[in-house]
């Protein structure tokens, strides 16, 4: 099944990459590579509580990157794929400033 992730951030057009059924990660694979990020870029979360759940990593580690890391189509790749694993859908759509995910 074909995906698309999109990531949008105030003043610039969004992001989108499209994602082939061949192009897919393992979920842990994607998972620990979003844990990765996280902690590379000293993500904090968005909750009091500490919880985060993978929606919110996705959400917390797009913004941490701004457009100049979704501008390495490398790295932007390496995002869709973890985002469209953890979350299992097939569309995606971050608001990086909103904090915000939709599918």
């Amino acid at each position: 099944m074909r995906s698309q992730v999109s990531v949008s951030f105030k003043n610039t057009a969004p992001f989108r990459i499209e994602l082939s059924p061949e192009q897919a990660l393992e979920r842990d694979v994607a998972r620990k590579w979003l844990d990765d990020q996280f902690t590379s870029m000293e993500c904090e979360p968005l909750r009091a509580t500490g919880k985060l759940l993978m929606a919110d990593r996705v959400v917390v580690v797009a913004q941490a990157a701004g457009p100049v890391k979704f501008a390495d189509a490398a790295w932007a790749l390496a995002f869709a794929q973890a985002a469209s694993a953890v979350l299992g859908k097939p569309v995606i759509n971050v608001d990086a400033d909103a904090l915000s995910i939709t599918y």
